[in-house]
């Protein structure tokens, strides 16, 4: 599975992008400023990186500059402020492949990192998730039930899309909340249990099960 770099001074964002990549099987290395993450690049195999702009000591654009300098042509991702639009056409002016604007949602991430291993060669993903009588449609973002088509809002699809890579294992809401809604969502909100009672809805009232002090699971049968 692929290696990722995550270079990150907030601990916060760089647990939430550890624990989510590894999740999803893939390895990661996290560092926290720039110099370090010029060494790890030189003296590690990567086949990503997730940078971070604002970094101490030496910037992103700086260590991005480094990594092009000698002809790293691994796929770099930078993570910029909101307002960071100067730095961000600089990053991508100076080689980055993808940029993400803080604060962003694991998903659409995870969607990214996806793309442009891809683009490095990795074999593309199905485009049609399948479990049991359900098929959700990547690429129109609806989800076929036993034969009858349903449209899904952009939410509840990346709700769905996170069940459908998981199915059949327990996702608490917390694990939920951070993929779907972003790391600065409001842990105390009850958002997915109203999401996930739409789904239900339109999937199915026993399709989603809830596991009592646990969270939910997509059932596979």
């Amino acid at each position: 599975m692929s290696r990722i770099l995550i270079v990150e001074d907030e601990p916060g964002i760089a647990s939430f992008l550890q624990k989510g990549l590894r999740a999803e099987g893939y390895t990661t290395v996290a560092v926290d400023d720039g110099g370090t993450a010029i060494s790890v690049a030189r003296d590690d195999a990567f086949d990503l990186v997730v940078l971070d702009l604002g970094l101490p000591g030496r910037s992103g654009l700086e260590v991005l500059a480094a990594l092009r300098a000698r002809g790293e042509r691994l796929p770099i991702i930078i993570l910029t402020a909101r307002d960071g639009v100067d730095a961000t056409v600089a990053g991508l002016d100076g080689g980055a492949d993808d940029y993400l604007t803080k604060p962003f949602r694991f998903e659409e991430l995870l969607a990214r990192v996806r793309a442009r291993l891809r683009d490095r060669g990795e074999a593309a993903d199905a485009t049609t998730l399948h479990v049991g009588v359900l098929a959700l449609d990547l690429r129109t973002r609806r989800v076929n039930v036993d034969g009858r088509s349903v449209e899904l809002t952009a939410r509840e699809f990346t709700l769905a899309e996170t069940f459908f890579r998981h199915p059949d294992q327990v996702l608490s809401r917390e694990q939920l909340l951070d993929r779907v809604w972003g790391y600065d969502f409001d842990p105390g909100s009850n958002v997915v249990d109203v999401y996930v009672r739409y789904l239900r809805r339109k999937l199915g009232a026993d399709t989603i099960e809830t596991v009592r002090g646990m969270g939910y699971r997509l059932r596979v049968a």
